[in-house]
């Protein structure tokens, strides 16, 4: 069942390679055209990803700030980090999917270049056996022990080549493949011509010195992806700065050349894209971090405002109502000094009863006491 979900998994890779050895006729720029077509057509998703791993390591100052807070409630401390993520519109593992994706490739690759026949020339299992039986009736020898098994498909692939003249025309779907480009082999691996050095001139040395430029780059890829994070180098990632260089020279030297061509194509590309996009995101996340702390401030100043209308309106409100509780009180207040004055005026001070005022009656009986 693996090996059936490999070989569809094989075959689109097989075809454009293929393809572009038909067309060019030097499998070396059949596999720089093919790193260029993966990576553009990846390159949406590495967008993606470089974007998202950009804007986390901006924030990496507000995630330090909730872990220190929060270091002793763990539950509390994911709810916050869950919470920044959701405001800020990142998906914390965006990031990290993506960069896997050239791992499948790099894999489907091997096997296209491992078993040629199988893969880059798509024959079947029952024509292969038929190639290799003529191929021994010519004098092939088919390995059966050590690395040389696994290769053994490159070697009759070689064999083939170099007896072409005795395969041509009769079997569908074969190719010659010429693996020389700029001198080297690309079917030949590395570990297998150190004991010809340091003789054997650039066949030699060409093939020895491909790991390590192929390590460089990837050691420069590795810095230039680094140097968009705001955090300072620590130990684990000094070591898998380094520990990736390593691994891809002992790949490089255990794996035919022409994937370690692939290697440093991919590099070179990747070093140049993570040097462009640092520059274009870095300036496109100043400009998106300017724009919301503009519309914070506009939010702010709006709610402010908003505010400000609403207690001037309230102070209106109470402003007019203490002109009625004014009047109310000033009607209530004469009210009782006009009773006051109403009830001053006695029975004796009316006009007729008092004797001797003025305009009043004469009464005649005055004088009698």
């Amino acid at each position: 069942m693996f090996a059936q979900i490999g070989y569809y998994i094989c075959v689109p890779f097989a075809w454009l390679t293929r393809m572009f050895y038909q067309w060019t006729g030097s499998y070396g720029v059949a596999i720089i055209l093919f790193t260029l077509v993966v990576k553009l057509v990846i390159l949406p998703f590495q967008l993606k990803s470089k974007k998202s791993m950009m804007r986390m390591n901006r924030m990496q100052g507000k995630i330090k700030d909730i872990q220190t807070r929060f270091a002793n409630n763990k539950e509390r401390q994911q709810q916050e980090m869950a919470d920044l993520y959701a405001r800020e519109g990142i998906n914390p593992m965006g990031g990290c999917l993506w960069s896997f994706l050239p791992l499948p490739i790099l894999i489907a690759l091997y096997y296209v270049i491992r078993t040629p026949l199988r893969y880059f020339m798509n024959l079947s299992e029952t024509v292969i056996a038929e190639i290799r039986t003529l191929a021994e009736s010519l004098g092939y020898i088919a390995a059966t022990e050590g690395n040389a098994v696994a290769y053994e498909q490159i070697h009759l692939t070689k064999f083939i080549h170099e007896h072409w003249d005795s395969f041509a025309g009769k079997f569908d779907g074969l190719l010659d493949v010429n693996y020389q480009f700029l001198g080297m082999d690309l079917a030949e691996t590395a570990s297998n011509v150190m004991g010809q050095f340091p003789h054997g001139g650039w066949a030699v040395w060409g093939l020895l010195l491909l790991p390590f430029i192929a390590a460089a780059l990837q050691l420069v890829m590795s810095i230039a992806s680094m140097k968009a994070s705001s955090n300072t180098m620590n130990s684990s990632n000094k070591m898998m700065l380094y520990l990736f260089p390593l691994m891809t020279i002992w790949m490089g030297f255990m794996f035919p050349a022409a994937l370690c061509l692939y290697w440093i194509v991919n590099s070179a590309f990747s070093a140049v894209q993570e040097l462009l996009l640092n520059k274009v995101f870095a300036k496109a996340l100043d400009r998106e971090e300017t724009e919301k702390e503009r519309e914070k401030r506009e939010k702010r100043a709006a709610k402010m405002m908003a505010q400000r209308e609403q207690m001037m309106q309230q102070q209106a409100q109470q402003q007019g109502k203490k002109p009625q509780q004014n009047s109310s009180k000033k009607k209530k207040s004469a009210e009782p000094e006009k009773k006051d004055k109403r009830s001053s005026t006695t029975e004796a001070g009316r006009v007729g009863n008092r004797p001797y005022a003025r305009g009043r009656a004469y009464s005649e009986n005055h004088y009698e006491d």
